[in-house]
């Protein structure tokens, strides 16, 4: 990990706003960086463009994180471009909301396939590809907290990603590996915005003790501590990077 020239970073959703932003970072930290993207590739190309604008190196590179072939080759895809894999960051995710009453299958099905089956896919080809000293960074949610009516199934697919980080931690003793998420609380992001009234934001806001939503900048140099030489001894945790959202 202190060597700078070899360090390639996987940042999977890195066109959406956290997961761009975690690129971004990464990148100024020394990384290169894969930039995953499932369809908004206009997004992913200006991290990757932004990135080169400043000396850095990276690639943009599409999949669907539910579909094991596509993960494989985006992982063969990111070395053959880079280099070794240091540090995986599995950022990519979707958050439709429905009640359960409402018996949506289709909806939770989704939200599993993308959420849950989406992170074990990811997550088990990092173990295979991060060597020695490397990092695995999944997202979970601070919501799991608050058990809000509609999240039921976004709520069970970052139960299932938190429980994963435990066990994977645990997989990979003695290989100096740590697999370790990240729980933002409410961040000011199109996947956390949309189909929101400005009445439910500020409602939002209010929960928040320090009154305002995160935003991407704010959950970033969480990711980055937890991929560089600070956060080492840190394992099999959930740093809930909240603002006091619990």
């Amino acid at each position: 990990m202190d060597d700078k020239a070899s360090r390639t970073a996987l940042v999977t959703g890195a066109s959406g706003g956290i997961g761009g932003v975690v690129a971004r970072r990464l990148a100024a930290d020394g990384f290169a960086v894969a930039a995953h993207y499932a369809g908004k590739s206009q997004e992913a190309d200006k991290v990757v463009a932004e990135i080169k604008s400043k000396g850095g190196k990276a690639v943009a590179l599409k999949a669907d994180v539910a579909d094991p072939a596509e993960v494989q080759a985006l992982f063969r895809g990111a070395r053959d471009s880079l280099g070794p894999i240091t540090v995986v960051v599995h950022a990519a995710g979707i958050m439709p909301l429905a009640t359960i009453e409402s018996g949506d299958l289709a909806l939770f099905d989704r939200v599993i396939s993308t959420n849950l089956r989406g992170a074990f896919i990811v997550l088990s080809e990092a173990a295979k590809a991060v060597g020695n000293g490397g990092r695995i960074i999944a997202f979970s949610s601070s919501v799991l907290a608050k058990a809000f009516p509609t999240y039921g199934p976004y709520i069970a697919s970052k139960a299932g990603v938190e429980g994963l980080v435990h066990v994977l931690a645990n997989e990979m003793r003695g290989r100096n590996i740590t697999v370790n998420a990240v729980a933002p609380g409410p961040v000011a992001t199109p996947l956390f915005l949309n189909g929101k009234t400005e009445a439910h934001i500020e409602e939002f806001r209010k929960l928040v003790p320090l009154e305002r939503l995160g935003l991407p900048e704010d959950i970033a140099p969480v990711v980055s501590f937890l991929a560089g030489p600070d956060g080492g001894w840190v394992n099999g945790q959930v740093l809930r990077a909240n603002g006091g959202f619990a």
